[in-house]
């Protein structure tokens, strides 16, 4: 009826306005959770839905759930071009573009990035259009640093394909920093300051780094903006140590330091600590350095980071070695190599054992006349090592297929959203729910239709019955769930148990595809006369491109599930340790001043190899 509608209407957009307030307070995890009950609900207001797919997608994304992320947003963007809506198609291909980016995805995000750029000078949206010459900017610039991982050239000194890459990452935050400077948008200038700024730091201009930084710095000043400034302030520190300025360098790093510790964040604090730790053992001041890289250990310890702890532990062996110190400097070297070993980092392994060597020849030592590493190193304060009892031992698990693996997983995430009375459904039936017998009784009856004849279709509403059936169709298969956890593990491993499952597995995955490119299908949609004609007779007027859509194709051709996965990584986790980049293009440009910087371990015949220098610090 009219008045249950309206009722549903006020529902779902107030609870769409209760995960908007959430996530604008920070708390995403509760706003995602009111936007997936107003989805639930559902609504025929077009634009309303939209809005929440697009939050959705937002909030998921700040959650680092990625693969939803992509969901919601392809939702936003398939309504958006269903009804005609040219800047929410934009917005829509923004918000697809940056998701994209972040799983490194870098040529279809292009595309969807350019999209949002030529609808919105297509509307006169120069807001639109400054936010899509920002967010191309930002993919050419993640994706020139994912090509620098494991390049060995001199800073400055790229080749072409980088280059090319992230020249074009400068010339959209040149277009983006004009188009804002005409807006009088100073929040944004700040930003494209600081892009630009990284920007010509990767491509070893320096002194432009320089510049930008410091125009970034001001900005950050001007609103207060104690994040930002601290970013700056790193930055700056970062292009200093290039140019050889290293006594300047520590003086923005001290300041980074201390916002750190400001807004309470230990991880930039630990990383303003291994900054000065190295840039302190540049300037051979080895006691200061000792003093940070103890202060990088402490946090790295506290935050469980085992990558950091390696670099600190491998920093501190080199500063011992060069104070003469080769008890301690061994200590460290031999921790450095547990770790190594731990989280298998070869070449942080070779080089630990070859440290570990020098030194105990240099002591004359062997590996009898030492104490475990372990217990020796927790008296410094580190925490002990502990073994994970596997809680899964005494376990029987089912064998499943893959197809079941899909089909139970989409069963469960269906079993979250709807609230079901089981015991009404046996009464229904007449028996008890503990009777085994029931779930076959169950099975003979809810299998008996055809599957498609269970779903609601866009052309062809069924009259009277308001999409009962295909809530019945999912009570049915909420209900088969449960009671497959409910029965004996004798009755489920029985091949004609199997041969049940395999069945279910693929009539349930058959149409899975089709279904996510079909309007009708979008979550919370309800079909009403009000927007049917909107639905079908709208998206027709201007279609994109060839290359977008070719791209939007291959963005749907893929299963949602096989999508859910974390952004690449360039390796071990190192929260504590700063961006690799930094510190390898740091390792070959001081690689000349090593020999000046080392101690060197005399043996009886000549002096000891020098060890390879650390990838990610400056000493070695």
């Amino acid at each position: 009826s009219t008045q249950y509608l309206i009722l549903m209407e006020a529902s779902c957009l107030e609870l769409a306005l209760e995960g908007e307030r959430l996530c604008k307070a920070g708390d995403f995890k509760g706003g995602t959770a009111f936007f997936e009950a107003a989805v639930q609900v559902g609504t025929e207001d077009l634009k309303t839905l939209s809005a929440i797919y697009s939050q959705l997608g937002n909030a998921y994304f700040y959650l680092k759930e990625y693969g939803k992320a992509l969901e919601y947003h392809k939702h936003d963007l398939t309504l958006a071009r269903t009804i005609g809506d040219r800047i929410g198609e934009g917005k829509a291909s923004g918000n697809l573009g940056n998701t994209l980016k972040v799983l490194g995805r870098f040529d279809e995000a292009v595309v969807c990035c350019q999209r949002h750029l030529d609808i919105s000078q297509e509307q006169g949206d120069k807001v639109g259009e400054a936010r899509a010459l920002y967010n191309i900017g930002n993919v050419f610039h993640a994706k020139g640093k994912q090509q620098l991982w494991g390049c060995t050239q001199e800073p400055g000194d790229l080749p072409l394909d980088v280059r090319d890459t992230l020249q074009r990452a400068t010339g959209f935050y040149e277009m983006n920093l004009c188009l804002v400077k005409e807006l009088g948008d100073r929040a944004a200038q700040g930003r494209a300051y600081g892009n630009l700024g990284n920007t010509h730091y990767l491509l070893g201009n320096f002194v432009e780094a320089i510049k930008f930084h410091r125009q970034r710095l001001s900005i950050a000043k001007e609103f207060g903006d104690k994040a930002a400034e601290r970013r700056a302030y790193s930055n700056l520190g970062n292009a200093l140590i290039f140019l050889g300025q290293f006594n300047t360098a520590t003086e923005y790093y001290r300041k980074t330091l201390q916002l750190s510790r400001q807004l309470r964040d230990q991880v930039m604090e630990a990383q303003a600590c291994y900054s000065l730790g190295n840039t302190y053992t540049l300037l051979q001041q080895y006691e200061r350095a000792i003093d940070y890289h103890l202060k990088h250990l402490h946090i790295a310890q506290e935050l469980n980071d085992r990558v950091g702890e390696g670099r600190a532990c491998w920093s501190l062996g080199n500063a011992y070695v060069s104070l003469g110190n080769h008890k301690q400097a061994l200590h460290y070297a031999r921790k450095h190599l547990d770790i190594s070993k731990e989280i298998g980092d070869r070449n942080g392994e070779l080089t630990a054992r070859m440290n570990v060597e020098q030194l105990m020849e240099a002591l004359g030592v062997n590996e009898s006349d030492l104490s475990p590493s372990s217990s020796e190193f927790e008296m410094q304060g580190a925490r002990p090592k502990f073994t994970k009892r596997n809680s899964m031992d005494s376990v029987e698990l089912w064998k499943y297929s893959s197809d079941k693996v899909i089909l139970l997983s989409h069963i469960s995430e269906r079993l979250q959203r709807e609230s079901v009375s089981l015991t009404f459904i046996f009464q229904k039936l007449g028996r008890d729910p503990s009777d085994e017998d029931c779930f076959f009784d169950l099975l003979s009856k809810f299998q008996s239709s055809r599957m498609d004849d269970q779903r609601c279709h866009l052309d062809e509403p069924q009259n009277g019955d308001n999409g009962e059936g295909a809530s019945n169709s999912l009570t049915e298969m909420i209900a088969l769930s449960v009671l497959f956890s409910l029965l004996d593990p004798a009755i489920t491993t029985s091949p004609q148990t199997e041969e049940l499952f395999d069945l279910i597995a693929s009539s349930q995955s058959r149409r899975l595809d089709d279904q996510r490119v079909n309007v009708g299908n979008l979550p919370g949609l309800r079909i009403t006369h009000n927007n049917l004609g909107h639905l079908v007779g709208e998206g027709d007027h201007q279609e994109p491109s060839d290359d977008f859509f070719n791209m939007l194709i291959k963005c749907q051709s893929s299963r949602i599930d096989d999508q859910r996965c974390s952004p690449p990584e360039a390796g071990p986790h190192a929260p504590t340790v700063p961006d690799e980049d930094f510190f390898s293009l740091i390792q070959r440009v001081q690689a000349k001043r090593m020999d000046e910087q080392r101690v060197q371990l005399p043996t009886d015949e000549q002096d000891s190899p020098q060890s390879p220098e650390p990838p990610g610090g400056f000493t070695s």
